[in-house]
């Protein structure tokens, strides 16, 4: 048995269910020990199948089945995760979780228009892309950023944004299932 992190994109906004039907979606899928963190699409969870794209496509399908939307499903396993944690180019924004954000990719971006990215940046926002994950230290809140608004069109990719502390948190969580 292995342990998931499964992080699904655009749980929290237009799409919601309470993460205890999350729970016993997953446990229907056969996976077990499944425990979620926060109500924004992530869970951690054990499963014998090891096959990750495959992961994704069957909880894709359940949620939209179930639900009636097909959201992005993004599956790291704990040791991709810390080294995501590992890499941060900003550790001096530790200190303000919620201003880091961690982008996590579908796929490797293949022609990322970093420069376009440049362009919408603020002077107080800092950037880097790193293999399948985007940094983000937007000190004055992704909300108001636009860089952070364009980064998937700008990547050609989709991904799901973590702060720092989620990350931080949900890492513990998968951790303590060994």
């Amino acid at each position: 048995m292995e342990t998931y992190i499964a992080l699904i994109r655009g749980l929290g906004g237009n799409y919601t269910f309470p993460m205890k039907e999350l729970v016993a979606l997953l446990e229907e899928l056969g996976f077990e020990d499944v425990q979620t963190y926060i109500q924004s699409g992530n869970a951690v969870f054990r499963s014998k199948r090891a096959d990750v794209p495959r992961l994704e496509r069957r909880i894709t399908a359940a949620i939209e089945e179930r639900y009636g939307f097909a959201p992005r499903v993004i599956i790291l396993t704990p040791k991709q995760l810390a080294a995501a944690i590992a890499a941060n180019p900003y550790p001096e924004a530790e200190a303000a979780p919620t201003s880091l954000h961690l982008t996590f990719l579908a796929e490797m971006p293949r022609n990322p228009d970093l420069e376009a990215l440049e362009r919408l940046r603020k002077p107080s926002e800092r950037f880097a892309l790193k293999g399948r994950v985007f940094y983000l230290h937007a000190p004055e809140g992704v909300g108001r950023s636009k860089l952070f608004a364009r980064i998937e069109k700008a990547l050609g990719v989709q991904g799901t944004a973590r702060n720092w502390r989620s990350v931080c948190n949900i890492l513990a969580l998968a951790e303590r299932k060994g």
